[in-house]
């Protein structure tokens, strides 16, 4: 896969399940247009939002958040059956935060709540909390980024908090992936949807 940036397609990227991608190319994306959205990640960005401090401007709400990324290094592992996107924004719509401090509570938050594993309270409390605060604390607005590239930073795993909907004309499927291979769009295409191609016996798939 070839790791573009932000600044080089004036887009950010967005995974999505392939069974979302009929909706998706159709309808476009919102922040709650996913089933999952209640029963998987509500709960969870609310949690992160009260922990936000006064400099963090009202209109970043991270529940109500489309997440992208600027880009994606060369051992990033991507999840099988899912579609990556290029998506256009509003720089003036969009939030940078650091999603390695996010994702250390995630397990913690969600297990804390089973009887075996409730002691994760304490750590939601104390070493969570101190996470939580750190994760707004180092946040900037995405034009801000541009300049302080904040995402070039060791540990920094900048994540794009998009706070408008994605038109499905902004829409751009790059890459398709799954349990062997990640084809580009063209690729993914001339293999399966090409009838000499569909004939041919090929190994490995």
């Amino acid at each position: 896969m070839t790791v573009h940036k932000y600044l080089e397609i004036n887009k950010v990227y967005h995974i999505i399940s392939v069974i979302d991608l009929n909706n998706v190319l159709k309808n476009g994306i919102r922040y709650d247009d996913k089933k999952t959205y209640k029963s998987k990640y509500y709960e969870f960005h609310n949690y992160i939002d009260e922990y936000k401090n006064k400099n963090i401007p009202n209109w970043v709400i991270r529940k109500k958040a489309i997440f992208g990324s600027l880009y994606f290094s060369k051992e990033h592992m991507f999840h099988s059956h899912t579609a990556l996107l290029g998506i256009k924004i509003d720089p003036n719509k969009c939030w940078i935060a650091n999603e390695n401090l996010a994702n250390q509570i995630y397990e913690p938050f969600i297990l804390h709540k089973i009887d075996e594993y409730s002691g994760a309270k304490n750590y939601l409390e104390n070493e969570g909390s101190k996470l939580l605060y750190k994760y707004w604390e180092t946040s900037c607005s995405f034009k801000e980024n541009l300049k302080l590239r904040l995402d070039k930073n060791d540990g920094y795993d900048a994540e794009v908090l998009i706070f408008h909907d994605i038109k499905p004309s902004d829409i751009e499927v790059l890459y398709i992936i799954s349990d062997h291979r990640m084809m580009t769009k063209e690729e993914w295409k001339k293999h399966f949807c090409n009838d000499k191609g569909n004939r041919r016996k090929e190994k490995g798939y």
